[in-house]
């Protein structure tokens, strides 16, 4: 097992796992979350459910598919321990994608065995959809670091950073508070569908609307506030470490934000039909995936430290860009 080809399997299960999670996000926009009842791992207990309704085929399929991004994260754990030398980033972010794919799948479980599913609109439901949410981004930014350290990105120091450490630290927290009020508003689309923008604006508005439909108003503004921020903050970023790869990833930020921002309006005119969901949150995985490499560039090591690394490895942070 050689460190030249490990990168390939590091992109390919991080492709893989994007797919999963937007099948994931499919299951909860078609209500198919409750298709294989209240049992796990087994569905509505079979190993494979026989003559299974659309909603036990959708809902299988996600879990079967989560299954081979399991074990392409265990498989990328193995490779990363046998190809890289003790102390480089590789092995740490392996570790730490298995640690989160390990509680992906915890958190999935639980959210099947206590039935927080179908048309739960609980508070409950909405928590745990958070926490997985979290879970979920925290997940990729961990294959995206293995991704990044495997194609020659140096090691993370976060000592001493500053007030770049602070920008970055709050760019990401951002980004999260808009997933997890994006993951809330997306239940309430799911749950409380409108018949039109006017009367989903009178659902928002209403003093008797559900909690979900009250949060969900919060989405929007959250958004625009964090997308205003990393508009600023990646510029910032850029002029104080500057180098050609913060440079493209710093434009490539303000892309994604601009058009992040764009298909949420039009996610919004559109009344949050699922096709448009699915584009959303890849487009969000994709800002975060961005935004990750962005903090892991900025906040690299000097190439002379990184030069004395494990068996002296020479970063090469410029190939970076082509493999994300």
């Amino acid at each position: 097992m050689n460190q030249a080809r490990f990168w390939k399997l590091a992109a390919v299960a991080l492709t893989f796992t994007l797919g999963v999670i937007l099948w994931g996000a499919f299951v909860r926009a078609t209500g198919s979350g409750a298709g294989c009842g209240s049992h796990w791992p087994t569905c509505n207990g079979d190993v494979i459910p026989r003559s299974p309704s659309a909603a036990t085929f959708i809902e299988f399929t996600h879990r079967a598919t989560s299954g081979v991004a399991f074990l392409l994260v265990a498989l990328q754990l193995v490779w990363a321990f046998r190809a890289f030398p003790s102390g480089h980033p590789a092995r740490g972010g392996a570790a730490a994608s298995m640690l989160f794919m390990v509680t992906e799948a915890a958190v999935g479980a639980g959210i099947v065995l206590l039935e927080y599913v179908a048309h739960d609109a609980s508070a409950a439901r909405a928590l745990w959809m958070a926490v997985h949410l979290i879970n979920t981004f925290l997940l990729v930014g961990a294959m995206t670091c293995t991704l990044y350290w495997a194609r020659g990105g140096r090691r993370v120091r976060l000592r001493g950073q500053g007030s770049t450490g602070a920008l970055l630290g709050a760019a990401l927290a951002g980004v999260l508070a808009v997933g997890v009020t994006g993951a809330i508003a997306a239940l309430g689309d799911t749950l409380f569908a409108a018949g039109s923008l006017r009367e989903g604006i009178a659902q928002d508005l209403s003093p008797a609307a559900h909690f979900l439909l009250r949060l969900r108003a919060l989405h929007p503004v959250v958004a625009v506030l964090v997308g205003v921020y990393l508009l600023a903050a990646r510029g910032a970023i850029a002029a104080r470490r500057p180098s050609p790869l913060v440079a493209r990833l710093s434009t490539a930020t303000g892309a994604l934000v601009l058009l992040q921002l764009g298909a949420g309006i039009l996610n919004l005119l559109l009344l949050a039909p699922v096709w448009m969901q699915l584009v959303h949150l890849l487009l969000a995985d994709f800002l975060w995936m961005v935004l990750v490499t962005l903090a892991a560039a900025a906040l690299g090591e000097p190439a002379a430290a990184a030069a004395s690394g494990p068996r002296g490895d020479k970063a090469q942070p410029e190939a970076v860009a082509t493999a994300l």
